[in-house]
């Protein structure tokens, strides 16, 4: 079964196309006039093997929140439907990501219960001009967390780049999700004692 989908959300802040293939090469088009995000979803993409084409038009002129926000509720949105009943999946997904002087663990679990805690921020980060930050990184991930019902703990153990920081958490995440949502071979069903997700 393939498990490829199209989403179309729309709002009056925000109109999205997304294209995904979680069972892909990690091939992306991504344009979501947002340039960070653009190359960390690109990065999530290559490093989950997830297919995804993303183009997002929002009111940038005012700011970047609502596309960040919306561009993760499409992304989350995607992920539900092509995952389903999320019968034969793995279910729980982790990754340690070091980047340069960084190192970030992800651990996750499709639980269909949403929950998101991201610990040990470093006290002195060194900012560069991207226009994107941990907080607005933090804003994309509970979008995420709460439209797919994903539980997803994030620990930056150290680092003082807040661009690898936010890289590492991206390409975290998508290898985490990578390992969730493969499908495991010993047990078809639902991967829950309880018969449901």
């Amino acid at each position: 079964m393939k498990r490829k989908v199209y989403i179309r959300r729309k709002t009056k802040e925000t109109d999205i196309f997304l294209k995904l293939n979680i069972d892909g090469l990690g091939k992306s088009k991504i344009d979501t006039g947002i340039a960070f995000l653009n190359h960390m979803l690109e990065l999530f993409s290559f490093h989950g093997f997830f297919d995804l084409e993303i183009k997002a038009k929002g009111d940038l002129e005012v700011d970047i929140h609502h596309t960040n926000e919306d561009v993760g509720i499409a992304l989350a949105e995607a992920f539900k439907k092509a995952l389903g009943d999320k019968k034969g999946i793995k279910r729980f997904g982790s990754s340690f990501i070091p980047m340069d002087e960084t190192l970030v663990q992800v651990v996750l679990d499709i639980s269909g219960r949403a929950n998101f805690v991201l610990t040990g921020q470093p006290k002195h980060q060194r900012i560069r001009r991207t226009g994107y930050n941990l907080e607005d990184a933090k804003h994309f991930l509970k979008a995420f967390v709460n439209t797919l019902g994903v539980n997803l703990h994030i620990q930056i153990l150290y680092g003082e780049d807040t661009h690898h920081i936010i890289e590492a958490i991206f390409k975290g995440l998508g290898k985490a999700l990578d390992e969730a949502t493969q499908r495991e071979e010993r047990k078809r069903g639902i991967p829950s004692t309880k018969g449901k997700l």
